[in-house]
């Protein structure tokens, strides 16, 4: 049986990325009027280029300080060792897509525009992105969040 996804809804999901590398793998791909909670993130390190080498954790979406859209907000950046195991376990949210923020004047300053942010007026997705130092890193993850569906 298929899990209901309709308006109201609210589901606990799990991403599960293996052999990251230096290419962006996205974690979470935002929907317009979503709201994502990350639980957690468990990153293992099976090999590295090198001791020492990253794992990285952004959102790509609104910087509501500058108004700008699209930016890369870092979350974290974990120095690995091979066999080591990293587990982001703070929770945050975001939103799935970016505000509609014509008519704003730069950053947000008022309540208004702090709405704005809310009401996920455009289409622009924001995406929860993970990635590793070099190509040769080899990095599992896993996501564990709640996506509520507020459409």
């Amino acid at each position: 049986m298929a899990i209901s996804r309709g308006a109201g809804t609210e589901i606990i999901r799990t991403v599960n990325l293996e052999a990251v590398n230096d290419s962006t793998k996205p974690a979470i791909i935002g929907v317009q009027h979503h709201i994502y909670t990350v639980l957690s993130i468990v990153c293992y390190a099976n090999s590295l280029n090198a001791a020492g080498d990253y794992v990285r954790c952004y959102l790509t979406g609104f910087d509501a300080l500058a108004g700008a859209s699209a930016q890369d907000i870092q979350i974290f950046n974990q120095d690995m060792n091979a066999g080591d195991t990293f587990v982001w376990n703070d929770r945050f949210s975001f939103c799935g897509c970016e505000p509609d923020w014509s008519g704003a004047s730069g950053g947000m300053t008022t309540a208004a525009e702090q709405d704005l942010i809310a009401d996920q007026g455009t289409a622009t997705v924001q995406t929860l992105k993970v990635d590793a130092e070099h190509s040769s890193d080899n990095i599992d993850i896993i996501v564990t969040f709640i996506d509520q569906n507020n459409a």
